[in-house]
């Protein structure tokens, strides 16, 4: 009874399930996220209390199967049988319940300890669909919960299940001898046979939580690489009984199989006949089929599919009409005509209103920091501080650290929702179907898409995004091309020039307006550029063909604003924002030495010293010896670039407050800058080395320096070459 002291329930279920929204609600806020031993892909586990009990709930990658080999599968697929879980609650659609019950089934062929939750029921409601979950619960033998988790509705009875359920398992170790005598599905007779004739050789190799049945039906689907993946599990959690037998497992079951002889197309066979029984089971839960008893006999024999299907599908007049609103919407927003040029829209619209709403929050946010320097300065100066001690902390560390937060935080905190807003609507499944096309042309995969718009907000995130791609191959190429995407630590320096140089004789409504628009060509010029770098990989040091993608589209949803907002701060701006301030921390101090140490008979400083040798390279580039010193400073954090290209031109020992536009521009127009350089800069902003947070992910997500030197060379190397380019034309154009 040991286990008693905390259950651990496994949370699973396909893809856009609302699979997040019930591990939220049980867990609240007392989760934490990290990435499961040796893989890229992120783990969440939180607590709650069930009924007296301390309950671990570990979320489970999102899968559509176990019977495939990506990483998600194979998280899932071992902790399920191998960690050894109180329980396992299955999420499903309850507006699309058929094919969400495949995964359940094959769950429930591995373990009894499952319960299905039948998350928007709300939906379902709306959709007209009326799910009898008695009736289902009958049918797959298995406790099933009906939930609305969005309005939390029906979380208690699914805790009232997890208790019932994981305090029967904790009195009793292994497979339930019922489990091992009922079978989740019928297959057709030979493979049944081949299942009879390969489980008793199963039976003495493996011992413990994995059911027999379901690795015999592996062998028979001649799925070897599932195989050695349990028989490696298997060894190092010691559930195999001695070496002796670990060593005669593969030829005991090799010989099993061959007396089993199965069907070249087993493992088609195995597959269909999944289909087949959820689409029974859907039918059921729909009330448009017989009795349970018939459906057992017949759900999964039964040749009649297309009856089946269309039965479970549970259509009604309700659910015709939204799906021709969901119709209406595709043909707007993935049609061949207006697919393109609504996405350009609404990318202008969401950086118009982070350009318009970041302004004023940014200004104070910045005054309220700065001021807070003075008090910290008298504070250090009552408890004794040395006067150069002093400076070093609140002009070199804090007043960086402060001006990332004032310039990054309100930005953030718009453009993440708003993004998220547009994630819960549904729409960014639809921008990787615009797109796929075009990155499947230069050797990647649509989902890139999905990670370069992750980028928009921070190239960290847009990195860590990359796990969604199953290619090794071409989640590196995503990764290494994500800093094209300019991110929001950029953002203000583009604005900035363009604002300056582009946009200064506008109204001030104009003015944001035209730098949106702007902004827009940028980052599409951003996209191209990571298409041609793609493209170029593909041919040279990652070789491959593109690899095809199905991607779900979900319904069109009415986003809920008040969770979006909560969900994309805590787990996205804070984030983002923590990493930041770490990088920026230690910059302020390198910064303050370069700036106030003076060296040379002439008593320069570091900065201005190391600025006139990079001069020359500057000047090739359009660019000078400052900008480039202030680019190689804002490594830490690029949203200090700008206010060091001030100090540079001001000589100043520390930042400081950029100004007004006009005072800005005299500043810049006095120090040689023409359109021809703030164009340089625009594209140097866009193609450079990215931050010290992003490559510091890249390293983490690729376990390589060599992949993250890359990361860095890549595009600094391409910003250099086009800075050259444009300099040089501008140059001809004038002679």
């Amino acid at each position: 009874m040991g286990r008693m002291n905390c259950f651990t329930v496994a949370l699973a279920g396909n893809p856009n399930v609302g699979k997040s929204t019930v591990f939220n609600s049980l867990t609240g806020m007392r989760q934490h996220t990290g990435n499961w031993p040796g893989k890229t892909v992120e783990s969440a586990v939180g607590y709650f209390d069930c009924f007296g009990i301390r309950c671990r709930m570990v979320d489970l990658p999102g899968t559509y199967s176990l019977l495939s080999h990506s990483q998600e599968e194979e998280i899932a697929r071992d902790f399920i049988c191998f960690e050894n879980p109180d329980c396992v609650v299955v999420v499903c659609d309850a507006t699309c319940l058929e094919r969400n019950l495949n995964l359940a089934l094959q769950i429930i062929e591995i373990t009894d300890r499952v319960i299905v939750c039948v998350n928007l029921m709300d939906e379902a409601k709306k959709f007209g669909i009326d799910l009898d979950l008695d009736k289902l619960s009958e049918f797959l033998g298995v406790p099933v919960v009906g939930t609305s988790a969005r309005s939390n509705k029906g979380i208690d009875l699914l805790k009232e299940a997890i208790f019932d359920m994981a305090e029967k398992s904790s009195e009793r170790i292994g497979l339930s001898a019922e489990h091992t005598e009922r079978k989740a599905v019928l297959y057709p007779d030979e493979i049944e046979k081949g299942i009879e004739l390969i489980s008793p050789y199963v039976e003495q190799v493996y011992t413990g939580y994995v059911s027999s049945r379901w690795i015999a039906l592996r062998l028979l689907s001649r799925d070897y690489e599932i195989i050695e993946g349990i028989n490696s599990k298997l060894r190092s959690n010691c559930f195999i009984g001695d070496d002796e037998s670990v060593g005669d497992a593969p030829r005991m079951l090799a010989a099993a199989l061959r007396l089993a002889q199965p069907p070249e197309d087993a493992s088609e066979i195995i597959v269909e006949s999944i289909f087949r029984r959820a689409s029974a089971a859907a039918s059921v839960a729909a009330g448009s089929q017989g009795s349970v008893g018939e459906n057992l006999a017949s759900g999964a024999k039964s040749g009649d599919g297309k009856k089946v299907v269309n039965a479970a599908t549970g259509e009604s007049a309700e659910k015709n009409k939204l799906k021709e609103r969901n119709m209406r919407f595709d043909k707007i927003f993935t049609g061949k005509l207006t697919g393109l040029p609504i996405m350009l829209l609404l990318l202008c619209v969401v950086l118009w209103i982070t350009i318009e709403g970041a302004n004023y929050p940014s200004m104070l946010l910045s005054e309220v920091l700065l001021g807070l320097e003075s008090k910290i300065s008298a504070g250090l100066n009552v408890i004794g501080c040395p006067v150069g001690l002093r400076s070093f902390l609140c002009e070199g560390v804090y007043r960086v650290v402060a001006w990332v937060v004032s310039v990054m935080l309100p930005p953030m905190a718009i453009f993440f929702p708003l993004f998220t807003i547009l994630e819960d609507f549904g729409y960014l499944p639809r921008v990787a179907f615009n797109l796929d096309k075009y990155y499947k042309s230069s050797g990647a995969c649509g989902k890139q898409s999905l990670t370069h718009s992750m980028g928009f907000g921070c190239n960290a995130v847009g990195v860590t995004g990359c796990r969604i791609i199953d290619s090794p191959r071409e989640r590196l190429i995503a990764i290494i091309t994500n800093c094209f995407a300019p991110c929001n630590g950029r953002f203000p320096m583009i604005i900035t020039v363009i604002s300056v140089f582009f946009a200064v004789f506008a109204s001030k409504h104009i003015n944001s307006v035209l730098s949106a628009a702007i902004v827009s060509v940028v980052i599409v010029a951003g996209i191209f550029s990571s298409l041609v770098v793609s493209k170029f990989l593909s041919k040279t040091l990652l070789k491959g063909e593109p690899s095809s993608f199905a991607m779900e589209m979900p319904p069109y949803r009415t986003p809920q604003v008040g969770k979006v907002i909560v969900r994309s701060f805590l787990d996205r701006t804070f984030f983002v924002l923590g990493r930041a301030i770490t990088a920026a921390a230690p910059a302020g101090a390198i910064i303050w030495a370069l700036t106030n140490v003076r060296a040379g008979t002439e008593n320069m400083s570091l900065f201005e010293i190391f600025a006139d040798v990079l001069d020359p390279l500057g000047q090739l580039m359009g660019l000078d010896g400052v900008i480039l010193i202030a680019f190689i400073l804002g490594f830490p954090a690029n949203e200090i670039v700008f206010p060091l290209i001030i100090m540079g031109y001001t000589a100043s020992g520390s930042l400081s407050e950029v100004g007004s536009i006009e005072t800005v521009r005299e500043l810049l127009i006095s120090n040689g800058w023409t359109p021809v350089t703030a164009i340089c800069v625009i594209v140097f902003v866009l193609m450079h080395w990215p931050c010290a947070t992003t490559c510091m992910t890249i390293k983490k997500e690729t376990g390589s320096f060599k992949w993250t030197l890359l990361g860095i060379l890549l595009p600094t190397l391409c910003g250099v070459i086009c800075c050259m380019l444009i300099n040089g034309i501008a140059f001809l154009v004038r002679c």
